[in-house]
């Protein structure tokens, strides 16, 4: 294979429902802002079936291995010249994470850093900012992910604080998803749960104030999808950096899916179908944090931890 002219990099995303590949070619002379050569994500489920048992399991295990063969062959398609994978919550709590790196490397050269939920929170807030502009005033950010749930109170500058908390969706769908819909009995349980859960953050918010919540990738991605469909603009990959979800917005979708089942939820305009589970204990969070915190908006960014790792890359 021929040496590129050009520095690429790719960029791996082991998420705990999703992993992302993004391939970029780095500013040069001819354009000094990096060019996105490549998107692409699979719905990998590494939490389903394991994550509630500290283990990934092995139907789970060979779809990250599959995955990541099939990163690398895209990788090699691009000529990337660096490449960076980073591991979350399924991998980084998980009593065979270690080995599934380790597999990884043996089977595709890929070295993984599994990151801690400080480093995460960090990223993921590197990358909202490139998508939201935060101005000066705090604002709390919030990425659900499978297993954990970073939150950053956060302005354009300066972090105020920032933790990862091990209550993603995944993991409420393994406690709390009892019945399809969920009964008021499960949704009550599941508010308990996060009152005591998030005690630290209820403390951020009174101490920090932040005036905007901007939510961070997959369930506000969906939630985006679904008021686009509903306004008849469904959107294709290609998502805009920002979009502002009303709080109408977000109470008609999270109605329609707290009263729906599981075959009604896959067929509603807009909805991933990987997350058509996942959304209902994740707009219950949603909802938890809008009322508990008097939030009047959602900004929804579709950069994430990718592009924040991206970010920081650039700016070393």
């Amino acid at each position: 294979m021929t040496t590129p002219r050009h520095r690429r990099l790719a960029l791996i995303d082991m998420g705990t429902n999703t992993f992302h590949l993004m391939i970029v070619e780095l500013p040069e002379a001819r354009h000094p802002e990096p060019v996105v050569l490549l998107r692409t994500k699979v719905g990998v489920r590494l939490g389903e079936d394991g994550i509630s048992k500290g283990e990934i399991a092995p139907e789970a295990y060979a779809r990250a291995l599959h995955t990541l063969a099939a990163f690398q062959e895209e990788i090699e398609l691009h000529q990337a010249t660096e490449v960076r994978a980073t591991a979350t919550s399924a991998v980084r709590n998980a009593n065979n994470g270690q080995a599934l790196v380790h597999d990884i490397f043996e089977q595709t050269g890929i070295r993984v850093e599994i990151i801690p939920g400080a480093r995460e929170a960090e990223l993921i807030c590197q990358g909202v900012r490139q998508a939201v502009p935060l101005g000066p005033e705090p604002h709390l950010i919030m990425d659900i992910g499978g297993g954990s749930v970073e939150f950053i109170v956060a302005n354009q500058d300066t972090i105020f604080w920032k933790q990862s908390f091990e209550i993603g969706a995944q993991r409420l769908l393994d406690k709390f998803y009892k019945h399809d819909p969920l009964s008021t009995e499960d949704v009550r349980d599941l508010q308990e749960y996060l009152t005591s859960k998030l005690t630290a953050l209820t403390a951020a918010v009174q101490h920090f104030r932040p005036s905007a919540l901007v939510g961070a990738s997959g369930t506000f991605d969906t939630l985006g999808d679904l008021q686009a469909a509903r306004d008849g603009q469904p959107r294709g990959n290609n998502l805009p950096p920002e979009t502002p979800i009303s709080l109408d917005s977000f109470y008609q979708s999270y109605h329609q899916v707290l009263h729906s089942t599981h075959e009604q939820r896959v067929a509603m305009p807009g909805m991933t179908p990987m997350r058509a589970d996942m959304i209902v204990v994740a707009c219950v969070l949603i909802d938890f944090v809008l009322k508990t915190y008097d939030f009047l908006h959602i900004r929804s960014s579709a950069y994430a931890l990718k592009e924040g790792l991206l970010q920081e890359m650039l700016t070393q």
